[in-house]
């Protein structure tokens, strides 16, 4: 598929061959084939996740309880990105990297494939371990395809590199949200198995046109340096592993022993990472001067991801029970709507890449800090939008499925002015000494959003509620708007990128 989408070379000197994908480096066609079937696993298992845990035929919880795992698992999955940025940049390189996380990923799903409750959270673990390992390093080696930030086809590539992910994430509800929902749970997380198989092998086979800084370890460990590591780590792992012994022959487990825990430090960690970040006085002044403008960039972003991601949980779980889930008398399985945002994100985003570098070719592009405002604003439009299809459940009536096809719409729209920009802008004012890692960190933000997501399901807080919807989408609102009057201040300490 790879080879049928290349073509000669538009400048000579292009990493990869003097082949080129759509005009881009043809690695990227290698990235977005391996990220894609990666993503087919990732939301087949996500779209049947929350209906998994509340399903009779599954492990019957109730929603909030569900919202939480699936929030805190989110939250986890992105956490994890910072250690894998770390591993990368001072273990194994970006490549050597992926493949691992790759084999991870898999084992993970084959875990969930089992059918025993006492092995599904250990092969959820499993594929946030894997997940966090790859997704910093994937995005990184994007970036390293290109001839730094003044290299104009940049965002065109990420924005191409975003559809792969979302041509992965449309047929994984089709395809293992219809096989979980209507034959067997266990068979779907299965098929993801089978995904990610498919995801390695491609990597493996199409590295060879990935860029030589991909398997550089920009920052290996010495010796002292590994043994103490794996000191702390042992240690560490040690200290968890009796506490929870201690805990659990007490008789005082319950599921809050582990998920509180990991959505405080999805809330803690995000500010000690990009404080220490701040403090480093190895970075000069440019280098600290856009870290300063990247707090605003994160912090939008977290705000952004917490109502994002609840497209997953608490408007799919809103649409397993009080939506009408059919299309002209057709019904269709409640993880369905999983694909409508990855189908709309292939059909809006080439429009996006065209419209931003036809914007740019003009000198009237919007800069960074505008389409951070205009996503945030999006976000909350969509949560606003969310009440029309909560008071026709209210009112005791089952609400069209179009509604929530509308609020995907407005979220799709939102996260195309926001998170190919962000990926793309962390590469760019990322500090050397923290290459890898500042993928991690934008991915933090996720983690920072699901973990507040996390931690009020945990509290009680009922997300389907009006008033919280209502609260959520003005807070985002309010976001936006502040991002927007403070753009040019924000311009102004990113320096040379824009």
């Amino acid at each position: 598929m790879a080879s049928s989408l290349t073509k000669d070379s538009v400048r000579p000197g292009t990493p990869g061959s003097e082949k080129t994908f759509f005009g881009h480096p043809r690695g990227l066609a290698t990235l977005f084939m391996t990220e894609m079937w990666e993503r087919f696993s990732y939301y087949g298992m996500k779209a049947l996740l929350p209906l998994y845990l509340v399903a009779p035929g599954g492990l019957h919880m109730n929603a909030a309880t569900a919202t939480a795992i699936y929030s805190v698992y989110l939250s986890l999955v992105y956490l994890l990105a910072l250690p894998g940025g770390w591993f990368a940049d001072r273990v194994l390189g970006p490549r050597k990297t992926v493949a691992v996380a790759g084999a991870i990923i898999m084992v993970g799903h084959l875990t969930l494939a089992l059918p025993s409750s006492g092995t599904f959270f250990a092969g959820l673990g499993l594929v946030a371990i894997g997940s966090g390992l790859l997704k910093a390093n994937i995005s990184t080696m994007v970036g390293h395809l290109y001839n730094g930030p003044e290299d104009e086809r940049r965002d065109g590539g990420f924005t191409l590199f975003y559809i792969g992910i979302n041509l992965g994430a449309f047929l994984a509800p089709l395809v293992i949200g219809t096989v979980g929902e209507s034959v067997n749970w266990h068979l779907g997380f299965a098929l993801a198995a089978v995904g990610m198989a498919l995801g390695l092998a491609q990597f493996l086979l199409g590295s060879r046109h990935l860029d030589a800084r991909s398997s550089v370890v920009p920052t290996p460990l010495s010796a002292e340096e590994k043994r103490s590591t794996l000191m702390k780590s042992a240690l560490w792992a040690g200290v968890a592993v009796v506490f929870y012994a201690i805990v659990g022959f007490s008789g005082a487990y319950t599921l809050n022993w582990l998920l509180v825990p990991i959505t405080l430090a999805g809330l803690v960690i995000p500010i000690l990472v990009i404080a220490r970040i701040k403090r480093d006085k190895d970075l000069d002044r440019p280098e600290q001067s856009k870290m300063t403008a990247y707090i605003w960039f994160f912090v939008a972003a977290a705000v952004f991801w917490m109502i994002y991601d609840q497209g997953g949980s608490t408007v799919s779980l809103f649409a397993d029970s009080s939506a009408k889930n059919t299309i002209f008398g057709w019904g269709f399985p409640v993880s369905w709507y999983q694909s409508v945002n990855p189908i709309m994100i292939m059909v809006l985003a080439p429009v996006f890449a065209w419209a931003w570098l036809a914007l740019a070719r003009r000198g009237k592009e919007p800069s960074t800090a505008a389409k951070f405002a205009m996503g945030l604003i999006m976000i909350g439009a969509s949560f606003f939008l969310f009440l029309a299809p909560l008071a026709i459940a209210d009112g005791g009536h089952k609400a069209a499925a179009m509604w929530l096809v509308a609020i995907y719409f407005v979220q799709t729209v939102g996260e195309l002015t926001l998170s190919p920009v962000g990926l793309s802008v962390t590469t760019k004012m990322a500090p050397a000494k923290y290459a890898s890692q500042m993928m991690g960190v934008w991915f933090l933000a996720v983690t920072a959003g699901d973990a507040t997501t996390g931690l009020l399901s945990i509290a009680g807080v009922d997300l389907n509620k009006t008033g919280i919807v209502t609260l959520q989408a003005a807070l985002a609102v309010i976001a936006g708007l502040a991002v927007w009057m403070y753009r040019r201040k924000v311009k102004d300490l990113m320096g040379d990128v824009n």
